[in-house]
């Protein structure tokens, strides 16, 4: 890559706005964890009808003018923090870093399109269909697999991420307890409800049904119906909620 264009990058990532937005985008995703926590309640406890994903989450907005307000806050912060993101990955930096940024980059860019679905009165959805055509393909179950394998490893990966407390790498100070307190559940409870998305993701590849194939909407359907059900996603709940308030702690702390 031109050196030309890393130091554009870097540069870029350095400018205030891109800085400040970046904070902005992390505590974005504060509000975003804490609303799917209240998601994930509900349908624990009063089989609420809601979509049970980010989706669903920021449709709880959509019904009154200051939550649509809030939405374009959310989506500014999604946005730049996208870019931030981008900056990151265009820069020097070791290829494993790299490539973690570019993932991220994709996370929030796609978290910007669904806010905006929501904003026009769309579901935010559309991933029923692409998975269902994947399934009629060997190579698609075989692709869909593959997603599921990675995705439970991210979940692993955030389970060790928060048992280890190595989330406080990611901060530019030492952070209140509460902050550390807060990174370690809600790293866990977020890895833990990615396992179960990754774990479906491989049964239905193996089994080609699509219907189970549908990401976090569908793996906390399948906890619900679990014995202690309602127990088992409280405890997801909490870890949301948890990762949520973290998401500010890190807002204020994090290294951009």
């Amino acid at each position: 890559m031109s050196g030309h264009v890393q130091q554009a990058a870097s540069r870029a990532g350095d400018h205030p706005l891109i800085e400040k937005g970046a904070r902005l985008g992390y505590a974005a995703s504060g509000v975003l964890h804490l609303l799917l926590a209240w998601v994930t309640v509900q349908l624990a406890w009063t089989s609420g009808g809601e979509q049970a994903d980010q989706s669903g989450a920021l449709q709880q907005l959509a019904g009154n003018g200051f939550g649509k307000a809030l939405l374009w806050v959310l989506l500014v912060g999604f946005v730049l923090l996208a870019l931030w993101q981008a900056t990151e990955a265009i820069a020097w930096g070791e290829a494993a870093d790299r490539a973690k940024a570019a993932a991220k980059a994709v996370v929030y860019a796609v978290l910007a399109v669904t806010t905006v679905s929501v904003l026009s009165g769309g579901s935010g959805g559309g991933s029923q269909s692409t998975t269902g055509g994947l399934m009629s393909s060997g190579f698609g179950r075989v692709l869909i697999g593959l997603v599921g394998v990675g995705v439970v490893v991210v979940g692993g990966y955030h389970v060790v991420k928060g048992w280890t407390e190595k989330f406080l790498e990611d901060l530019e100070s030492s952070p209140a307890p509460w902050v550390r307190t807060a990174g370690r559940v809600g790293y866990i409870g977020k890895g833990a409800a990615l396992a179960v998305v990754g774990v479906l993701l491989v049964v239905a590849a193996v089994q080609s049904d699509p219907e189970k194939a549908q990401g976090l909407d569908a793996a906390l359907h399948a906890l619900a119906g679990l014995p202690f059900g309602p127990v088992l996603l409280t405890l997801v709940a909490l870890g949301f909620a948890a990762y949520g308030v973290y998401s500010f702690g890190r807002g204020r702390h994090a290294k951009v």
